[in-house]
């Protein structure tokens, strides 16, 4: 009886962990966001995987998502971003703005 009491007790003392962050991926290719406009979940954090597949490094920014962040040639980053109440948020790739540029959609 007094393990199980035991038992019970120590279970009840664990951490609850929350669900895990929702990741979605942006490829950057020949200075373009794919995809362009990405739907993710409101008032939510999200993980962005961000892969640079051109061989310069550019950098991912948004003022709206508070993030800035370079990624050298051929490589990865990941970056944390949210939550975010219902609407669009923009970020660009800062060395090549004219053609990397997209947003995020919060709904």
């Amino acid at each position: 009886m007094k393990q199980m009491l035991f038992a019970v007790l120590v279970s009840a003392a664990l951490p609850v962990f929350a669900a895990e962050v929702p990741e979605f991926t942006i490829t950057l290719e020949n200075h373009s966001f794919s995809p362009a406009e990405l739907h993710i979940p409101a008032n939510q954090q999200v993980k962005l995987l961000i892969q640079n597949r051109d061989i310069t490094p550019e950098e991912f920014e948004g003022d709206e998502l508070g993030v800035e962040k370079i990624i050298p040639g051929n490589s990865d980053a990941t970056v944390l971003v949210g939550p975010f109440a219902p609407g669009e948020y923009g970020f660009i790739g800062e060395f090549h703005a004219e053609s990397a540029n997209g947003r995020l959609i919060a709904e």
